[in-house]
């Protein structure tokens, strides 16, 4: 993480951007000996490699078209007189930006790429603080606010991002709402958290993006420690229809949980109110917002509260509904789990007061987080401003109030209604969400229709086809080298061993029969060739002997 975040280029980036990818997955499959915790593990680094690809492609481009990776350098190239906003059409510029942003996706969680994340839960609880909370699902949202200059220049991406960001808040949300496992609540949650952060980035609120990733690391760490120490206290068991009143058992994480679920759901003081309804307000003020963004995240929030007090009021209120063994087993946590929940209850209050939106007033500590971070974000700000065809927005005070008032309402009326079905209400007497509630509680079917067209699909249809492309053109054309190879080495051994070889063969036994002959007299003993000597004279001298 530290990798990701200190990077000073793409490249280096992407190289912490994998370790936490790899990490992820390590911890995700952390119980590797159970088989969901293990498919949970491949599905996330599957998920992670479409999302990737996307990624490098993206940094391809942004190398193609501005000459480097290094983020000074891209930053002055794009908002140098080279490149002018690409407003209403869509360019290699919006195409680059859709790549990186296609990347975010994987990463962070985002519609279709989305699936992963709530599976993760599969990993121990501490694990699944540390990949929802740090900057290991955030990643994407830092890398899109990194990039702040290239997405200013990209309205047409920029809306994009901005309604993936809404679509997946709301979508998630929508699925939170009818959990039982107190973890998968929280997961969906995030991916609900996430879609706030890409949707403050979408409309050119980058800072706010930043913001929230940063306070949401508070009560979303707070919140899924406390559902460990939850499970903790209930021996293992994570299903919300056996938990109940336990706030006067587990008196410190219950409380510390209350203020995560305070923040996470926009009461005013806290720090979720802070960014959430900074994210609202840019939505609707922004050039690049609109009142669509705006009332989806409403919506949003208001489901926010609803299930997180579902969460809140299931778990710790009411009549216990768990069996003889685990109620009399139930305790508070040690403090090696106590403590750091209220370190982080601490953050959960205090947290987004370094960032208060400027209507409660203008001063160095309550901009902090603005002022730091404007020499990233500004420029970026009043491209995307410049590129929407509008100057720097005005500042509506009346309007931010009003829009507060009513998304404050909208969370307390969440609160209220939970508390009446939840608590009120007998358990018979529940609205059971109709035709609807097995359609959110099965995550829209959207895992049943991946299964459907990934993976049960390919493996009997185009999975099938491809198996058997890969059989005969791939490893065919393989084969069919070796098998070519083979044969070419066939003639050439045969051409060495008959005409190569043969030539020399036949010179060597040509040289070899010739020698017979002298091979008789050249014997190399020296009495033989005395003989041979004497014979000689003798038949000289007998020749000139007879012929006189």
């Amino acid at each position: 993480m530290l990798t990701l975040v200190l990077a000073n280029n793409y490249a280096l980036l992407f190289v912490g951007w994998e370790g936490v990818g790899l990490c992820s997955y390590l911890l995700i499959g952390f119980y590797f000996q159970k088989k969901s915790a293990g498919d949970a593990g491949k599905k996330a680094f599957i998920v992670n490699r479409i999302g990737d690809a996307g990624f490098i492609l993206g940094m391809f481009f942004l190398f193609q078209v501005t000459g480097s990776l290094r983020f000074t350098e891209v930053n002055e190239a794009l908002r140098s007189a080279r490149f002018a906003p690409e407003a209403g059409v869509f360019g290699i510029l919006s195409l680059t930006a859709l790549l990186l942003f296609i990347g975010a996706t994987g990463k962070s969680a985002q519609i279709p790429l989305h699936v992963w994340l709530p599976d993760a839960m599969e990993g121990p609880t501490p694990v699944s603080a540390l990949i929802h909370a740090a900057t290991m699902v955030t990643a994407g949202v830092y890398m899109c606010a990194r990039s702040n200059a290239l997405f200013a220049l990209t309205p047409e991406t920029s809306h994009i991002v901005a309604a993936v960001g809404a679509a997946t808040a709301i979508f998630a949300a929508s699925i939170g709402l009818v959990q039982n496992d107190i973890k998968r609540v929280l997961a969906y949650s995030t991916v609900s958290q996430l879609g706030y952060m890409f949707l403050a980035v979408g409309v050119g609120a980058y800072w706010v993006g930043v913001f929230h990733l940063y306070t949401h690391a508070f009560f979303k760490a707070l919140l899924f420690l406390g559902a460990g120490s939850v499970i903790h206290a209930m021996s293992g068991e994570q299903d919300m229809r056996r938990m109940g009143g336990l706030k006067d058992k587990i008196p410190i994480t219950f409380a510390t949980m209350f203020i995560a679920s305070l923040a996470i759901a926009g009461i005013p003081g806290l720090a979720g109110f802070f960014s959430k309804d900074e994210i609202l307000w840019q939505s609707w003020s922004s050039p690049l917002g609109g009142k669509l963004l705006w009332a989806v995240g409403f919506c949003t929030a208001a489901m926010t509260a609803f299930y997180m007090w579902r969460l809140m009021f299931m778990t710790f209120y009411g009549e216990g509904r768990m069996d003889e063994h685990t109620r009399h087993h139930v305790h508070e946590s040690p403090k090696s789990m106590t403590v750091p929940l209220m370190v982080l209850a601490a953050g959960s209050v205090c947290a987004g007061w370094i960032g208060m939106p400027k209507v409660f007033g203008e001063n160095g500590f309550m901009q902090a987080l603005e002022h730091w971070l404007a020499p990233v974000f500004e420029t970026g700000k009043e491209a995307a401003h410049a590129a929407a065809g509008h100057g720097a927005a005005q500042h509506d005070t009346t309007m931010e109030w009003v829009l507060m008032g009513v998304s404050v309402g909208a969370a307390l009326a969440g609160i209220f209604l939970a508390r009446h079905i939840y608590l009120r209400m007998k358990e018979s007497e529940r609205p059971t969400g109709g035709a609807m509630h097995p359609v959110l509680y099965n995550k829209w079917y959207v895992d049943e229709l991946y299964d459907f067209l990934f993976v049960n699909g390919f493996s009997l249809g185009g999975g099938t086809l491809m198996a058997r492309f890969d059989q005969k053109v791939v490893d065919g054309g393989v084969n069919g080298t070796a098998w070519l190879t083979r044969l070419v080495s066939s003639i050439s051994i045969w051409y060495d061993t008959w005409i190569v070889d043969g030539l020399v063969n036949l010179t060597a036994f040509s040289v070899r029969a010739l020698s017979y002959p002298v091979r008789f007299l050249q014997t190399g003993f020296i009495q033989s060739y005395a003989l041979v000597f004497l014979a000689g004279v003798f038949a000289i001298f007998g020749y000139y002997w007879w012929v006189r």
